[in-house]
């Protein structure tokens, strides 16, 4: 729902009301009609497949009071997809290739049930898959002209908004430092969004185009920018291993790692990123004790007198992956996810993040709550903060 209403409030359309109802087709129908009392646009999500619980199009149309029809070159189209897909076709399929007579088809590029929308008694409809890639994709790519085409965009300014990206510091700190900025707001608004491992900053106001949006907010941006510089990483799309990656790929540094608690997490977000070969070598997933030992190099003092989770083999590991590759930087992570392994003395969710450099290692403890992903998760960002702010001043 998140999607489609900015996606929207982008072509000027505002999201008034969201309704949720279950398989049924006279609760349905009751929304729909509840629905066209109050909207000139009314959008569909869920319940094109093949199964007896997918009723949507079969609802609208009896709404509508308007029929469905079999479309031969649709019904080609499914028939082949599943051919291709050595799915086993069966009659109920038909059902997703019948539409209302009129309709434009939304085509659906990674599934198997096509999209509807039609204009009629001054109402727009637009039925929509429900798994979120699926329906995505449809909107972006033929809902979309589609109601530019109906609506006729008589509307002369859209919504726009530009979404900044803080880590390693928390949301009141940051509300903190742009306090006037929130109170001042009018034109330009606002927002403070909590993320994993993140803070988003989003800016919002109406402009006529890109252009004038980019100049209305240019002076706010300077300003956030200007007080934000230890923290702020990126805009929109920019991922924290995004950041990371460009600023490796700049200085023309390597990193390996040697990890325990996530597992090779953090190799994995490291080499997300197209020519991540540029500057990640390799990682060690030195899970067992033995394994930091006889593979990796930690001596085994460190583990018999500090034990595997601790600021000494966290450093240790960060160290000897160094050594072991070459690369300009070395991370070793080491802690307990959870649910079970902790004691008083080291509770789940204590975690050392270690960054070895040619002048010295650096290591930071860690007690995150949360269940073992979300431990695990936020590890990998606090691992991927302490390379980002090490090659910022740099």
């Amino acid at each position: 729902m998140q999607f489609l209403s900015e996606e929207l409030a982008l072509l000027g359309i505002n999201i008034y009301f969201n309704t949720t109802v279950g398989d049924n087709k006279e609760r349905v129908k009751q929304a729909l009609r509840i629905a066209a009392e109050r909207a000139d646009l009314i959008i569909l999500t869920g319940g094109l497949g093949p199964t007896a619980d997918d009723i949507t199009k079969e609802s609208l149309a009896e709404f509508l009071q308007l029929p469905l029809e079999i479309l031969p070159e649709e019904l080609a189209k499914i028939y082949t997809l599943f051919k291709k897909t050595n799915f086993t076709w069966t009659e109920n399929n038909l059902k997703q290739a019948a539409f209302i007579p009129g309709s434009f088809i939304l085509t659906n590029e990674i599934g198997s049930a096509p999209g509807m929308a039609l204009n009629t008694g001054n109402k727009a409809f637009v039925v929509l898959p429900g798994p979120p890639r699926e329906m995505k994709l449809m909107f972006s790519g033929y809902a979309v002209p589609w109601l530019k085409e109906v609506f006729g965009f008589e509307i002369q300014e859209m919504l726009y908004s530009a979404t900044l990206k803080f880590i390693g510091i928390g949301e009141p700190s940051l509300e903190e430092l742009l306090a006037d900025l929130f109170k001042q707001q009018e034109e330009v608004t606002l927002a403070l969004y909590a993320k994993t491992g993140e803070i988003q900053l989003r800016l919002t106001t109406r402009a006529k185009n890109e252009e004038e949006f980019q100049k209305k907010i240019a002076p706010v941006l300077i300003e956030i920018k200007q007080r934000t510089i230890p923290y702020f990483f990126g805009m929109d799309k920019v991922t924290i291993t995004d950041a990371v990656a460009q600023l490796l790929l700049q200085q023309k540094l390597t990193i390996s790692t040697a990890e325990s608690c996530t597992g090779g997490m953090l190799a994995q977000y490291l080499t997300t990123v197209p020519g991540s070969s540029e500057y990640f070598l390799g990682s060690i997933v030195s899970y067992d004790n033995m394994i930091k030992e006889e593979v990796l190099g930690v001596p085994q003092h460190l583990l018999n007198q500090y034990g595997a989770v601790s600021r000494e083999v966290g450093m240790s590991m960060a160290e000897q992956i160094r050594k072991l590759t070459g690369t300009n930087l070395g991370i070793g992570i080491t802690g307990i996810a959870g649910p079970g392994g902790g004691t008083e003395e080291k509770p789940v969710g204590l975690v050392y993040v270690a960054l070895a450099t040619p002048e010295k290692t650096f290591c930071t403890e860690f007690k995150f709550n949360g269940d073992r992903e979300m431990i695990r998760t936020r590890t990998v960002h606090q691992a991927l903060y302490l390379i980002w702010r090490y090659l910022k001043i740099a």
